[in-house]
């Protein structure tokens, strides 16, 4: 009993923040209810965070069970899905580009500082439904991880992938939740113009070598990236510098956002294009080397084959020769 009675003044002030931490946040959320934009919420998804979250939730518990789920078992191939798949994203994201442009134009759009028009204007309704596309497109985008799972790709989620997915997702529906216009149309519509040329390099790429041989400009997709971040962290201080009447909160969080995106695509470029480029140099001699050597023949293999085949050649040569070269390289090898 007296236990007890040590551990409750320790406990229920403790209980009490809590308890007034979930009270304060439930408060909070409905009253922004209050000020969300009508026209949005009752669009599949928009009526509360639960079933977005749900999504993303199983986005991560992906991660983590499909790779033991795949672990044991042959990679799928995928080919004729992934074809289907990126081109369908090139015309989704075509179709966002293209109904930001035309709606943001004829409701002449500022592109410095333009605030949201709640109304039912057929334009401003058109815009939001373009942002709406864009946020369900990041959903479907989550289909490029459980691609790369599937076909063993492990290497390729990487950190800034996973984090590059699931947090668009799950952030733009705040977006399209509060903010379905305005300022908001500036990021989504540079963005979807930029994954038309991103999906069109992996659509391509899908349908095979003979195709892949002319895609010699992945990297300057990552270089057209960091560019929008620098533009978009511009566009925004622009805004919050003329005092545009848009939230300065969602200014400066999205100048945050962009700033870690510059760091981890920053790091992925060095790490890809950069640090790599002496070691590309030497297959790249060796390749010439083996070309030189083999009269061509060697063309289009990878180095271990390359290696593997000059071995071959160079260990059958003393099988022409004479007895005494014979008996000789066979001390040698003993």
């Amino acid at each position: 009993v007296v236990e007890g009675r040590d551990c409750m003044p320790l406990t229920t002030p403790a209980m009490e923040i809590i308890t007034h931490l979930i009270n304060d946040t439930i408060e909070f959320y409905k009253w922004t209810l209050t000020i969300a934009d009508k026209r949005v919420e009752k669009w599949p998804l928009m009526d509360n965070p639960l079933p977005t979250l749900a999504i993303s939730t199983s986005y991560l518990l992906f991660l983590w069970l499909g790779p033991k789920y795949m672990k044991n078992r042959e990679p799928f191939q995928l080919r004729k899905t992934l074809i289907v798949y990126n081109f369908s994203m090139v015309f989704l994201n075509f179709f966002i580009f293209k109904e930001l442009f035309m709606a943001t134009r004829a409701a002449r759009y500022s592109y410095i500082c333009q605030s949201v028009d709640y109304s039912d204007d057929p334009n401003e309704v058109r815009v939001a439904g373009a942002l709406w596309w864009y946020f369900i497109s990041k959903g479907i985008e989550y289909l490029d991880t459980v691609f790369f799972i599937l076909r063993k790709k492990f290497n390729q989620v990487t950190f800034l992938h996973v984090y590059h997915h699931c947090s668009m997702f799950t952030l733009w529906w705040i977006g399209i939740k509060w903010v379905a216009g305005g300022q908001s149309f500036f990021g989504a519509h540079m963005n979807a113009m930029i994954h038309v040329l991103m999906y069109l390099y992996y659509g391509l790429a899908s349908c095979g070598p003979k195709i892949q041989k002319y895609l010699w400009w992945k990297k300057y997709l990552t270089i057209i990236q960091m560019v929008q971040f620098h533009v978009t962290i511009g566009h925004t201080a622009l805004s919050l510098y003329v005092n545009c009447d848009f939230p300065h909160w969602m200014h400066y969080s999205l100048i945050c956002y962009a700033i870690t995106f510059i760091v981890l695509f920053g790091n992925f470029y060095y790490q890809t294009y950069r640090r790599q480029q002496p070691a590309r140099r030497d297959v790249s001699s060796s390749s010439k080397a083996g070309k030189a050597v083999s009269n061509g023949t060697l063309n289009g293999l990878s180095k271990a084959a390359n290696g593997a085949m000059l071995m071959g050649s160079k260990e059958e040569k003393p099988q022409e020769n004479s007895g005494r070269r014979k008996r000789k390289g066979r001390a040698k090898r003993d």
